[in-house]
Parts: C-alpha cells; sequence; structure tokens
C-alpha cells in the first residue's frame, strides 16, 4: 500500500525535530567550556588564598559568588540539554538508571520553561548580589539597570508561572468533563 504524499511530508516535519540535536551537542561543548572557567577562577582563589598577596574577604566572596555563577549557569545548561532534547527531540533510555534527576519524569514544555526562569532569577541574584557587594566600584546607573532587570526577570517568571497553572487547570477541567 503506497503512502500518500501528506503521509511523507508529516513523516518529514516529524523527523525535523533531529535537526536540533547538534544544538544541544554545541551545549555539552559550552558546559565543558564553563567547567574549565570554573578551574580558572578556582585556581585564581587558591592562589590568592595561598599566595604572597593575600586576598580580602571581599575579593574571596567575589570569586565564591563568581564560582557559585558558573556552577548555576552549568546547572542551566544540563536542565536545557536533558529536558530540551528528552521534550524536542527523542526520549531518553533512563528507566531505572539511578542517576536519572527527578524531574525528568514529568518533564514537559511548560515545566522546563519554569524551571529555566528560576534558574535564570538565581543567577541575576547571584549577579546582582556580586554588583552590590562591590557597588563602590560600580555607577549608580548600573547597579539601577540591574536592579530593574532583575526585576523584569522576576516578573517574567511569576507570568510564566501562572499562565503554566492557568493552562494546568484548564486542562485538567477538560480531562474531567470527558471522564
Amino acid at each position: 500500500m503506497m503512502r500518500s504524499p501528506v503521509k511523507h511530508l508529516e513523516s518529514f516535519i516529524f523527523a525535523s525535530r533531529w535537526i536540533q540535536a547538534p544544538l544541544y551537542v554545541g551545549l555539552i561543548v559550552a558546559q565543558v567550556v564553563y567547567c574549565w572557567l570554573f578551574m580558572v577562577e578556582l585556581s585564581h582563589l587558591v592562589a590568592g588564598a595561598f599566595g604572597p598577596h593575600h586576598m580580602t574577604e571581599t575579593d574571596v566572596m567575589l570569586i565564591v559568588l563568581g564560582l557559585i555563577d558558573v556552577v548555576m549557569i552549568a546547572n542551566l545548561l544540563v536542565m536545557v540539554i536533558v529536558g530540551g532534547y528528552e521534550t524536542f527531540v527523542s526520549r531518553l533510555d533512563l528507566e531505572g538508571h539511578p542517576d536519572q534527576p527527578e524531574w525528568l519524569s514529568h518533564v514537559n514544555a511548560g515545566v522546563l520553561k519554569i524551571k529555566l526562569s528560576t534558574a535564570i532569577i538565581g543567577i541575576s541574584s547571584i549577579h546582582l548580589l556580586k554588583s552590590f557587594i562591590n557597588a563602590g566600584n560600580l555607577s549608580q546607573h548600573t547597579l539601577m539597570w540591574q536592579v530593574i532587570i532583575h526585576v523584569v526577570f522576576l516578573f517574567s517568571a511569576l507570568a510564566m508561572a501562572l499562565v503554566d497553572k492557568t493552562m494546568t487547570q484548564t486542562l485538567a477541567l477538560q480531562h474531567q468533563k470527558h471522564h
């Protein structure tokens, strides 16, 4: 039996999701770069702490916050790589794997957006804290815009969470009507 041209087109469109696979591989490369940057910053911290020119507590705190920032960005990358691939490209065969992330079992585009927005808020919070600690070296204009941008991230995340909650409630009501 011959398949119709529409079925071929639909199969082609569905297969196009694999075009995203190299993008996730690229993000893995970016994660390797972040790991390298973490190690470079860690070496600066160790050298500064034990070297001839002792660092101030503020210097140590700024470097540690920078390290935390790198870790949070790496966590964000993992969420995008694993969650995005699972949601948009292909299922990962991880059933029974002891290291399977708990959140992966119920990931979808909405959950992924909420997780990403909260990670971005965390990263923005670290940047803002670093700026406040180093406020003497920054202009008031720079600090003001960093706060404004952070507040925009907060409101964006809140809006996404409200939209996701509304969509979830709507789907639950529709599901109840059909059963």
